[in-house]
This record gives structure tokens, C-alpha cells and sequence, in this order.
């Protein structure tokens, strides 16, 4: 018995050694947040503070010293995300995590993203004020590479660390240009219907009417103070976030209870860990910004400071179009053009991968672009497609953009710099606290012939599909401090260009809508009340969307239970509650209505469809159709369905799926029952105990497609709603108390899964909390965390 006590106590004093010592041996991974750094190139000490959420708050003398500083904590913080985005745009993911990324490096590495890099590096200013301070960045990040701990993730996959470049930072910018764009994913749909059903199917889906549109108008006011299912799936299974959409409003003074600008931002992003934005604060004698950075990007895209506060949507106009290019029957290296054959341009490219040989593919350029066909595998088209990308295409100023945003003087200023944004569009949002508001619709927009749509295929041979001019940036939509003293964007359809709406990807008008009523109903905004509207779930077109559907709704012959749901659906206000039963009965019908009606044509396409904007903008004029060539079911022959028959089966279906799924009772058909969100980490993925540790997750949460708290999840036949993308961030900027100003993050701040910010967000995100976005020092000082950074004695 001694002996067997004896063994115990030496098995306890064993196990707690070990977990001591793996605590012990996990501190060392820990970002430092306390003591002193000796760091070269610095001219003078730099004092960091952190705050309790661990963002950085770096006080320097001069901002070269600030932007060194920048590089070495976000590193320290995010440097397993910075080597993932790095490696995208130049198809460098097959060599860390092997063969499954192979497709995915092949297809970005033949964009034309570093090449469209190389070319604008070597026009660079190099004495510019932007290009100096991104080297001190990346000197910053670099000394964390060769001085810092290695990230786990790079000892658990065997990566090497290397120093990065400007190179880098413009790949970064490639691969948001790229995410942003919606064309590769609806124009080759679009084609399809076209070509082999006819116009008549293509003229339905793409027909808009103007009720149910809400337009982002122009107003300009004085200025106070001075191809479709491989392209998606590659999307969707990137290790990095992709861009989705957005909203922002900023309200004027003359709405707000203490008279002063309110700023709202939110940008739609997918959900992934870490989270996408990194932000800081930096203070100088000359210059002070708060700012959300994404990893490798020097200088904020949304940000703030006592002056003025910036953020940004996704504009969705059509920057990218595809070209049939016509291959010369004598030589496949030539393609025809107006003046002749011309050569492709050959470019041979190298993807490396682990535990695997190498593979070398080759990639044909034209006039317009890449052709896809060598980079796609299993393009279904045997004609050569060019992609012709407006970012690729121009110049690239986004560098200057970039930092001339976050340093603007004025909005006069601010214009100057979003003027020359050529893509991705964005809708760039201002406020600020001498009361001016904007809205910017930024991008190279440009103009084809007349009749020409851009959204299918052109013909690349004739030269009469060319774009014939680009449009001055002044003729771009926008709003100056409109008499309605509000501007907004929610990624919908903006106001006319040169006397006609301007072609795009937008989205439907459900958050524009709700944005727009909620914001005329009150002249007396707080940010409180700013806060409950960035949280909002009501959706703005459900309603009338049911009562379309129920009007056209056989009611006879139904059963106890499909009396009930429609009961539920008669009296649900649209909103997405976590007990909301309506919300399981609409989205289970969507998906069975959307499959009855558009399936038999489009085969495999389906499930692309039905989760693309072409869905949301056709289904609230589709319902309304009496008749259409698509409720047919072509794989009926002896009869011809309708609306009716659509419906009513649809409805049918529905229920006895619900029935099945979560019981008889419809009572506890709860909204919550069948959507989760998860911020799946990439190593996270492999599932076990590394889901458990890397993941932050599974999570209860409110919200739906399509509200303005944006939770935004793929119909398919699971009947189970798993959130992708939402509010990257929540921001409020309320310039009558703007050292309060409110942000949160839907996980945390550090990347790195031993900091107690990893995940310390995740539940104030989900039940609609903010933290405060500090700028008082003295505030700071409290927190009793510093960093001070010294200059290295080895200078």
C-alpha cells in the first residue's frame, strides 16, 4: 500500500513538472508586451503601451522610428498571417501545406499579380515619404524575423523563415484586388445561360427594376471647414480571408444629439483566424493615426485620429471582363487581333512543393490578359479566355493611397488621395470634426460601346469590344455633405454615370434599405444608438418577400403542421433572433424554391448560383413573375409547370425537411438549432485537438444573409447554416467624445495562440459589446504594460 501511495505521488509530481514545464516552455511564445528591446536603425528611444485588448499604442519621435516599431509588434503578433497572405498572389502555399494548394498556386501565379508588382517597383519614387516608411515597416518586421521567437506554426510545418520586401507588400495588394472582384465568379454563369439556353433565360436574371433598387445618390455640397464554379472554388478554400462587402454610414452633425459627426464602419470579410484587421495607434510630434491594418500593409485602410476618420466598402463594379481570344489555326502561340495576329506573350513559372517535385506550367498572355484556360483545370471551354483585369491592367498608386489617407490634412486632401484608386473599387467613407461627411465611389471606371454587355464573355478578335475610355474620377458617384446629412453604403447599386446606373456586382437592397430607415427616422444619434444599429438583424425585405410567396401559396389540402408554419411565417418580423422560427422555415424554403426553379437548367452550376448576387437581385422580381421560362422543368416533358406548382411543392418539401431535421414540434424549429459560426484557424482544420487549440469556436450567434449584422452563410441541402464572412470589425468614431470612440474584433488582436489576445473579443463580438479605441496617453500609462524599444549597441 505504501509502495503504491508512494508511485502515486511520484505519477502527480510528474504531471505537474510536465504541465509546468509546458506553461513555462508556451511563455516563450508570448508576444512581449513588458520590458526592453534593443532594435537597430532606431534614431531614438520609442515607448509602446498596451492597452487590455493588447493593441499597440507606439510613441516615437519621428515616424520613421514609429514605423519600425509597427513592423516588429505586428510581426510579433501576426507574423504566421503575414507569411500566408505573402505566399497567395505568388503561389507559394503548395510549398508549406503540399499538394492540395497546387490548383490554388497555379491559378494566382498566373494572374499576372507579381508581374504587374515588378513592373510598378521599378517605377517607384524611391524617395517618396510612402515608399521610405514601408521599408522602415518591413525593417521592423524583418529584425522580428531574425531576432524574435519562432512562430509555432512555423515549427510545426517546417517553414524557414525570410525577410520580406516591397515586393511582398504589393502581392498582399494583388491578392486583396483579386477578392474583391465578383466578375470570375458570375460572368462565365452568365455566358453559360446565354449561350446554351438562350436570351431569354439571360434576359430574365439580369433584368433590375428600379423598386427594388435603393440607389446611392450623388450630392455634392460646400465643404465645411476648409469562370464560375473552378474560380469559386478556389475562393473558398483559401487559408486567408477573402474581401465580401460591407456597410458604413457617417452621420452629420444636424442628425447627431451633440451636434457633431458620427462615423460607422464595418467591412464584410471572411471569417478566419487570426482575425483579418491588426490595429494600432501611433503618435508622433508631427503625426497621430488609429488604424486597422491588414498583415504586411504599412499604412491603415481604416483608421482615425481627433481630426478625421476613414473606412471603406466594397464598391463591386465590373473591373474585370473576359475576352474569347481567337488562336491562329498555323500557330497556337498567336492569337488574332484587329491589325492581325499578334504573339502571346510566353511566361514559364515554377510552383514548388512539399514533399513533392516541382511543377512547371507555362502561362499565354495576350493584349487583354492571361489566358485561363492553362491556369483553370477543368475550364470547360476549349476557346482561349483572356481576363482582363483593370488592376493589372494601369498603373498602381495603391501604396501612395494608402499612406496619403492616413496622413491626409483635409478631405480636400483626402479626394486627391481615393482619386486615384483604380481597383479594387471601393467606397471610401469620410467624416470629421470640422462636420463634412463624403462618400467616394473610387475606381477607373471606364465605358464600352454602347449595347455591349460586360457581364459575359467579349469577343477579344474584333477590337470593337475594347474599352473605349476611362472615365475622370470626377464624373465617379459620390456624396459631399448631402442634404439628408447623411451618407451610407452597404455595397449597393450607386447613382447614374454619364445618364445610365453603372454596371456591377452589387448587392441586393436589403442593408441599404435598413440603413436608410433607420437613419431617417431620428435627428438625435448617440454612438449608443449607432452601436445597436451596427447589431441590428431585421431584415428590410423578408416580409414582403413571404407575403409574395403565401399569396401564391395553394392553401388547400394542407396539413396541420403546414398550416402552422405559415402562421409563423405570417407573423415573423423578419428578424434573424437566435429563437426565431421563421427565420428556419424562410431559409429552408429559399433553398427548395431556388432548387425547384433554377436546378433542371443549371445542372452543376447550382450551388454557385444560388450563392452569388445574381440569386439576391433576381429572386424578388422572380416570385413576382407570373409566367417565366424558368419555372418549366425541362426534365418534364409531358407538362409545363408554373409559379403555383413551384411554390406550393417548394413549401411541401420544406416542411417535411424541417419535420425530419429538428422534430414534429415546430415550436423549437429555433434559428439557432441550424446556424454556428467558427473562426477556423489553417492548421485548426486538420480537426482533434488542433481544432480545439487553434480554432476559436463553434459559437451560437444572431444574424443572418443579407442584415446589417451580416452573418453570411451558403444555402445547400445540409440545412445546417455555417457563417463564413461577417463584420471583420466594428468601428464608431463619434467626433463629440472621439476618446471613446468604440471598436471590437470578432476574435482578438494577436495571431499568436499562446497570447491571452487570441481570442479574449469572441464573446463581447457576439453579443454586440465594443471596446474602446484609446487615445489619451495618460489613459494608457494606467494599463501598466510597455514596451520600450532601445537602439541596438551593435549600430
Amino acid at each position: 500500500m505504501k509502495n503504491l501511495k508512494k508511485s502515486l505521488k511520484i505519477v502527480v509530481l510528474v504531471v505537474i513538472l510536465l504541465i509546468i514545464g509546458i506553461w513555462s516552455y508556451s511563455k516563450t511564445y508570448n508576444p512581449n508586451y513588458l520590458g526592453e528591446i534593443a532594435l537597430k536603425n532606431l534614431s531614438d528611444e520609442v515607448t509602446i503601451y498596451f492597452d487590455d485588448t493588447g493593441v499597440p499604442h507606439i510613441n516615437a519621435k519621428n515616424q520613421n522610428d514609429a514605423y519600425i516599431a509597427l513592423g516588429y509588434v505586428h510581426a510579433q503578433d501576426r507574423l504566421w498571417q503575414m507569411e500566408l497572405i505573402r505566399r497567395i498572389a505568388s503561389g507559394r502555399l503548395s510549398e508549406i501545406l503540399g499538394s492540395e494548394l497546387l490548383k490554388t498556386d497555379v491559378f494566382f501565379s498566373g494572374l499576372g499579380i507579381e508581374e504587374a508588382a515588378e513592373k510598378t517597383i521599378a517605377n517607384l519614387d524611391k524617395t517618396s515619404e510612402a515608399y521610405l516608411l514601408s521599408q522602415s515597416y518591413l525593417d521592423g518586421v524583418n529584425q522580428f524575423i531574425n531576432e524574435g521567437k519562432t512562430p509555432l506554426e512555423f515549427s510545426l510545418l517546417g517553414i524557414q523563415k525570410e525577410n520580406y520586401t516591397i515586393k511582398d507588400i504589393y502581392n498582399v495588394f494583388g491578392y486583396m484586388a483579386f477578392s474583391f472582384a465578383v466578375a470570375h465568379k458570375t460572368d462565365p454563369i452568365l455566358t453559360e445561360i446565354k449561350e446554351k439556353l438562350g436570351a431569354s433565360y439571360f434576359t430574365e436574371l439580369t433584368t433590375s427594376a428600379n423598386e427594388y433598387l435603393t440607389i446611392n445618390t450623388t450630392e455634392v455640397s460646400e465643404i465645411k471647414g476648409s469562370f464560375s464554379k473552378a474560380v469559386s472554388t478556389i475562393m473558398d478554400h483559401l487559408p486567408v480571408a477573402t474581401f465580401i462587402g460591407s456597410n458604413s454610414w457617417v452621420i452629420g452633425g444636424e442628425k447627431t444629439k451633440n451636434g457633431k459627426v458620427i462615423f460607422a464602419n464595418d467591412p464584410h470579410i471572411g471569417f478566419s483566424q487570426p482575425s483579418v484587421w491588426y490595429q494600432n495607434h501611433i503618435k508622433t510630434p508631427d503625426f497621430e493615426m488609429y488604424g486597422f491594418n491588414i498583415a504586411l500593409m504599412p499604412f491603415p485602410l481604416l483608421g482615425h485620429n481627433k481630426e478625421y476618420a476613414y473606412g471603406l466598402t466594397m464598391l463591386a463594379n465590373d473591373d474585370l471582363n473576359f475576352y474569347v481570344e481567337e488562336n491562329n489555326p498555323e500557330n497556337i502561340n498567336q492569337y488574332k487581333s484587329s491589325e492581325g495576329y499578334e504573339n502571346y506573350e510566353i511566361i514559364h513559372k515554377t510552383v514548388r512543393i512539399k514533399d513533392a517535385p516541382d511543377t512547371t506550367f507555362q502561362v499565354k498572355v495576350s493584349k487583354h490578359g492571361p489566358i485561363m484556360n492553362g491556369i483553370i483545370s477543368h475550364l470547360e471551354d476549349e476557346r482561349p479566355i483572356a481576363m482582363n483585369w483593370i488592376y493589372t491592367q494601369l498603373n498602381n498608386e495603391q501604396l501612395d493611397v494608402s499612406y496619403e489617407m492616413s496622413h491626409a490634412k483635409s478631405l480636400i486632401h483626402f479626394k486627391q488621395a481615393v482619386a486615384k484608386i483604380h481597383a479594387p473599387g471601393l467606397n471610401v467613407m469620410y467624416g470629421d470634426a470640422k462636420g463634412n461627411i463624403a462618400w467616394f465611389a473610387s475606381a477607373k471606371l471606364y465605358e464600352l460601346r454602347d449595347s455591349l454587355s460586360s457581364k459575359t464573355y467579349l469577343n477579344g478578335a474584333s477590337g470593337k469590344d475594347e474599352i473605349v475610355t476611362y472615365l475622370p474620377f470626377n464624373e465617379n458617384p459620390k456624396a459631399i455633405n448631402p442634404s439628408r446629412n447623411y451618407v451610407y453604403s452597404a455595397n449597393n447599386q450607386p447613382d447614374s454615370v454619364r445618364g445610365k446606373l453603372y454596371p456591377g456586382y452589387y448587392q441586393p437592397e436589403d442593408r441599404a434599405k435598413r440603413i436608410a430607415k433607420l437613419l431617417d427616422q431620428r435627428n438625435d444619434f448617440t454612438k449608443e444608438d449607432v452601436a445597436k444599429m451596427m447589431y441590428d438583424v431585421k431584415s428590410s425585405t423578408v416580409s414582403e418577400i413571404v407575403e409574395d410567396v403565401l399569396k401564391n401559396l395553394d392553401r388547400r389540402n394542407l396539413s396541420i403542421l403546414e398550416k402552422k408554419a405559415i402562421n409563423v411565417l405570417e407573423n415573423w418580423d423578419g428578424q434573424y433572433l437566435k429563437t426565431s422560427i421563421g427565420a428556419t422555415i424562410y431559409n429552408r424554403f429559399l433553398y427548395e424554391f431556388l432548387r425547384a426553379t433554377y436546378q433542371d437548367e443549371l445542372g452543376t452550376s447550382f450551388p454557385l448560383f444560388i450563392n452569388s448576387q445574381l440569386q439576391d437581385q433576381a429572386l424578388p422580381i422572380q416570385i413576382n413573375r407570373e409566367t417565366s421560362v424558368w419555372w418549366d422543368n425541362i426534365h418534364t416533358t409531358s407538362k409545363v409547370e408554373n409559379r403555383e406548382e413551384i411554390i406550393l411543392s417548394s413549401f411541401k418539401n420544406t416542411i417535411k425537411f424541417l419535420e425530419s431535421q429538428l422534430g414534429s414540434s415546430i415550436d423549437l424549429w429555433f434559428w439557432k438549432r441550424v446556424i454556428s459560426v467558427e473562426h477556423e484557424h489553417v492548421i485548426g482544420k486538420a480537426g482533434g485537438i488542433l481544432r480545439s487549440f487553434f480554432n476559436v469556436g463553434p459559437f451560437e450567434t444572431i444574424g443572418g444573409n443579407e442584415v446589417i449584422n451580416n452573418q453570411i452563410f451558403k444555402l445547400d441541402s445540409t440545412g445546417i447554416y455555417k457563417i463564413t464572412s461577417g463584420p471583420s470589425t466594428r468601428r464608431i468614431i463619434d467626433f463629440s467624445d472621439v476618446e471613446n470612440s468604440l471598436a471590437i474584433l470578432p476574435t482578438g488582436q494577436s495571431g499568436n495562440v499562446f497570447s491571452e489576445h487570441y481570442k479574449d473579443q469572441a464573446q463581447k463580438y457576439l453579443e454586440g459589446k465594443y471596446v474602446k479605441m484609446i487615445l489619451n496617453i495618460d489613459e494608457l500609462k494606467k494599463s501598466g504594460r510597455k514596451l520600450i524599444l532601445i537602439k541596438s549597441k551593435e549600430e
